[in-house]
């Protein structure tokens, strides 16, 4: 058990010693994720700033496997429900990105 430990330990260690990443994605929340159909709020985008707003959802990423929650709230709400490009610090274990940017997807 102390091995399978220090494996991910180490694991964890060398991906956060990668540095920044890239990922591109749509900004969504970490309530819904990748699907607002059942809250029947209307557009992704109403659903995901009412989300905030009221239930105290955070934005986040969907990559399309993985919803991580951006450190960078004010700069995601800009972009909710659109296709974006994150550059920061992926920390897969919690599903976080520590931004340093966020810019529209070409």
């Amino acid at each position: 058990m102390k091995k399978i430990a220090l494996a991910l330990s180490a694991a964890a260690l060398m991906l956060a010693a990668e540095g920044p990443q890239t990922i591109t994605g749509t900004v969504t929340e970490d309530m819904c994720g990748a699907n607002h159909k059942a809250m029947d709020m209307g557009p992704d985008e109403k659903c995901i700033a009412e989300c905030v707003k009221s239930m105290h959802a955070k934005y986040a990423l969907y990559d399309g496997k993985t919803v991580y929650e951006l450190s960078d709230q004010k700069g995601a709400a800009k972009f909710a429900a659109k296709k974006v490009t994150v550059k920061g610090t992926v920390d897969p274990a919690a599903k976080t990105i520590q931004v340093t940017s966020i810019a529209a997807a070409k």
